[in-house]
């Protein structure tokens, strides 16, 4: 198995730690350890100060494991298995799950390791392609996945659009999959910041016993630096079947990144409160500025998440590195995703310092506009 390099990773290897202004970040406001322990209660605060740094339950500990479930109606602590990030869950899972010649079928464009470990598997890997403003099309994923699908992976809300859809869709979506046989993987790293509480999606593990539900303490929680993900489904069989591939990769996950995330998730109303907080304020600060400067830059506002998709009126990749270059803001060009047009950028606004880089990049705009207008 050789996946191709994985592009946005490797751009964010270059320039991540050293841009003035990271402004495409995917996750929200890093929580500081000593945030994150004035939040514990009693029972987590014990763990903590009482956490043996030896091997760890392969599948989770019990406690976190449980902390999980709660995110989900009807799941069990058995439902879960806890991996390092949700890279090792998409990892384990695509070799617990397929094998070469099987057909998957992913909302595109997406993270690239939820359809490029698939590809390098020997999967035939389909495309179910964004309309832009429109969401995606179920009759569309009907014909792609054709009678011998083995797995549909999408990923709602989406990154990097902020795209969510109604629960009638996803709905109609998980019978589809059920009705036709097809596995369906659910990358819902974003889930738990929707805009309008209401708005929230089932979760897939939820709806269907078959299905599997991907989370992460990174994304709406701020955690990155835990590396604690999840796989969640009722079909403990396909679970038995990853948890053994993990005996060959991390084994367990780390003891205290455990911990630290069991105390988050019982503090998990407060963290997102505050993650929700951050986001509408700089959505608030961001949506003027692309009025301000429509001529250039568009997009359709997301409904969820901490990502956007703008898009531009001249080749991303350009702008992005004149904007790198003369203003030390860094936005991410959409032709990192494999299935994204050149004319696309993501920006994230889950960061308290999301106001200074806005204004770097209005700075640049006020000097540079009619220039690049005149390119465009």
């Amino acid at each position: 198995m050789r996946p191709r390099p994985f592009r946005l990773e490797r751009f964010f290897a270059e320039h991540e730690f050293s841009v003035p202004h990271l402004l495409c970040a995917s996750d929200c406001e890093p929580v500081k350890l000593n945030e994150l322990l004035e939040l514990a209660d009693t029972g987590s605060r014990v763990l903590w100060e009482n956490l043996s740094l030896g091997y760890t339950e392969p599948a989770g500990h019990p406690l976190l494991r449980e902390e999980i479930a709660r995110l989900y109606r009807g799941l069990k602590p058995e439902d879960v298995l806890v991996t390092s990030g949700a890279e090792e869950a998409i990892f384990l899972l695509t070799h617990a799950l397929l094998a070469p010649g099987d057909r998957v079928v992913y909302t595109a464009p997406a993270y690239q390791s939820l359809h490029e470990l698939s590809r390098a598997l020997g999967c035939e890997v389909v495309p179910w392609r964004l309309r832009e403003g429109a969401g995606w099309d179920l009759d569309g994923l009907r014909r792609l996945a054709g009678e011998n699908a083995r797995a549909a992976v999408v990923n709602f809300p989406h990154n990097p659009t902020g795209y969510l859809p109604d629960e009638g869709f996803f709905r109609e979506l998980v019978e589809l999959c059920a009705g036709k046989g097809v596995r369906l993987v659910s990358d819902e790293v974003y889930r738990l910041l929707e805009y309008e509480p209401e708005a929230r999606l089932p979760a897939a593990c939820e709806l269907d016993g078959r299905a599997v539900s991907i989370g992460v303490m990174s994304k709406a929680f701020g955690l990155a630096g835990l590396r604690i993900g999840w796989l969640a489904s009722r079909d403990r069989e396909l679970l038995a079947r990853t948890a053994a591939l993990k005996d060959y990769t991390t084994i367990c996950a780390s003891a205290p990144s455990e911990t630290l995330s069991t105390i988050a998730l019982r503090a998990k109303e407060r963290i997102l409160e505050r993650n929700l907080g951050i986001i509408r304020s700089n959505l608030e600060r961001l949506e003027p500025v692309l009025e301000e400067y429509g001529g250039l830059l568009s997009w359709h506002r997301p409904r969820a998440g901490c990502t956007g998709f703008l898009r531009l009126a001249v080749p991303a990749d350009g702008f992005c590195r004149e904007l790198l270059e003369g203003a030390g803001v860094l936005l991410l060009p959409g032709s990192l995703y494999p299935d994204a047009d050149s004319f696309h950028a993501r920006i994230g606004f889950g960061r308290r310092d999301f106001p200074a880089g806005l204004e770097a990049l209005e700075g640049y705009l006020a000097k540079n506009y009619s220039r690049i207008q005149e390119g465009a």
